[in-house]
């Protein structure tokens, strides 16, 4: 079995879910609070200390119940299983999905625990100062090369956890844009920088332009014999990379059933492990499989991924809204938006179905947002009082890493009454005209973390790994393919050659051949 395939228009939790929008479609969330003094408390979802406040969304409890069926119908917990058990559920690449598998230390593959144990020695050695540069001194700075899941993953992750980074400076090097790699090689040395060619293949186009470039950089002054001493790789194509000078000993495997927007926690995460340490790195993986096991054993109506991925079906599909705001309040996830992006709407952003078929309903969400409280100066006049509906979730921690009370009770302050005024607005209050008037009523979810540690972000990173697959399985799209970003890189070799006028190039587009003439006319 890989997935079931079940349009959910045709279900009859759908159906249902479609005559009771119509009936509560112009809840006003406040009132229901008057109504039941309990409803915060009966639409709270604790699990260890991970607690979600789902009570200021536009629902009852018997929407809840009805999206609870309609995850039962389309056959959720079979589709859970199917993934956990490593059944191929990406069917058009004839993969399975195990990127959980990276973090099950209970019932680990010798393969992955093997590749853990190279990672944990190599960043140790290269913490302490016993991996040496082609001079003999000890490297101080390391360049990841990689884009798309190579680098938004590992990039997150980094910045998250600078409370934990060592002396390391980890940068990343992803757009194919030469003034991006310009700047970084001016702020690093050749003889003390270690740098990690990431890509499964080693053959993707950016990748390979911008490792080949640093190459030639290095190599205007180092011997070529020096370059293992200088470059690793993380891929799966061993005669590429010792083509390119890496030794096979300083590679670090992959395996076709991990894609690459959820490769952070395989050794896609090298420069996460130099940068933070194995112990962190391990406890960054645990908090993730933490989340593995509650998502898959817990309950639907207690289960905190799924319940979430209804909540956006829930107003996807039928408020019609098209997108969702994520909020964190803390500076260090400055870099968990873009991440997420990736993760949803390359899953998500799908037009067909798992039976081939156009869909007649709307996937996919667009995840947008950035940290609180510079949200709050920037879009949050829209969220307010603009004239679109978007959900939100808003993410925050109870405690601060370096200790500042007052500070941290002032950003909990400005989450926690923005979670409010969103939902309650002005009602009740006086206002002196109608341009101050909010008109409240706005869904938002609160997700409250205890601190921000590699075991809690392992745990938020995989809530909204299952929350997207979750998505994926009602939408009946295939979640963990994106064929979706071929066609433009097919479309830029040729435009490519274009550029460069060589013989024999055809374009044929109108436009692109207008603007290829402006360009060469610049």
């Amino acid at each position: 079995m890989s997935l079931p395939s079940i349009d959910p228009t045709t279900t009859q939790a759908w159906k249902k879910l479609t005559r009771h929008f119509e009936e509560v479609r112009c809840l006003n969330v406040p009132d229901l609070f008057q109504e039941d003094p309990e409803r915060a408390k009966k639409m709270g979802l604790q699990w260890q200390s991970v607690y979600v406040d789902i009570s200021k969304n536009r629902i009852t409890q018997e929407t809840l119940s009805l999206l609870y069926e309609l995850a039962e119908e389309v056959g959720l917990k079979d589709a859970i299983d199917a993934q956990f058990t490593g059944k191929q559920i990406n069917k058009t690449e004839q993969r399975a999905v195990l990127h959980t598998a990276l973090r099950d230390f209970e019932t680990m593959n010798p393969m992955v625990s093997a590749t853990l144990h190279q990672m944990k020695q190599f960043s140790q050695a290269v913490i302490s100062g016993a991996w040496k540069g082609y001079t003999g001194k000890p490297i101080t700075d390391i360049v990841n090369i990689g884009i798309g899941g190579s680098t938004l993953g590992p990039e997150m992750v980094t910045e998250a956890l600078t409370f934990y980074k060592n002396h390391l400076n980890v940068q990343f090097l992803s757009n194919v844009d030469g003034d991006h790699i310009a700047e970084i090689l001016k702020t690093v040395d050749r003889e003390t920088t270690l740098f990690i060619v990431v890509s499964k293949s080693f053959t993707t186009h950016e990748t390979l332009v911008n490792a080949h470039t640093v190459r030639r950089w290095f190599l205007e002054q180092a011997p070529p014999e020096t370059i293992e001493k200088h470059f690793v790789a993380v891929s799966t194509n061993l005669e590429a990379v010792q083509a390119f000078g890496i030794a096979k000993e300083n590679t670090f495997p992959l395996w076709d059933w991990v894609g690459g927007r959820f490769s952070v926690w395989s050794a896609v995460g090298l420069s996460v492990c130099c940068a933070i340490g194995y112990t962190h790195f391990k406890a960054l993986l645990q908090g993730a499989h933490d989340m593995d096991k509650h998502f898959r054993n817990t309950d639907f109506e207690k289960n905190i991924p799924v319940t979430l991925a209804l909540l956006s079906i829930w107003y996807n599909n039928f408020f019609g809204t098209e997108t969702e705001a994520v909020i964190p309040y803390s500076q260090y996830l400055t870099k968990l938006v873009p991440y997420l992006q990736q993760a949803v709407m390359e899953s998500n952003g799908k037009g067909v179905d798992r039976n081939g078929n156009p869909v007649t309903y709307q996937t996919g969400t667009i995840v947008w947002g950035t940290t609180g409280t510079n949200a709050q100066h920037a879009f949050f006049q829209l969220l307010h009082q603009g004239t679109k509906l978007i959900p939100v979730d808003l993410i925050v921690f109870s405690e601060s890493l370096h200790g500042d009370t007052e500070h941290q009770n002032i950003l909990m302050a400005n989450c926690l009454a923005q979670s409010e005024a969103l939902m309650q607005g002005t009602l009740g209050s006086e206002v002196e005209n109608s341009f101050k008037r909010f008109e409240g009523n706005k869904p938002n979810t609160t997700l409250l973390l205890e601190k921000l540690t590699p075991n809690s972000l392992g745990r938020l990173m995989a809530l909204y790994e299952h929350k997207l697959f979750v998505q994926g399985v009602i939408w009946n799209i295939f979640s963990y393919d994106q064929w979706g970003v071929e066609l433009g890189k097919k479309l830029a070799n040729n435009t490519l050659k274009a550029i460069r006028q060589e013989k024999d190039t055809v374009i044929d587009n109108p436009s692109t051949q207008q603007l290829l003439k402006k360009l060469q006319n610049r």
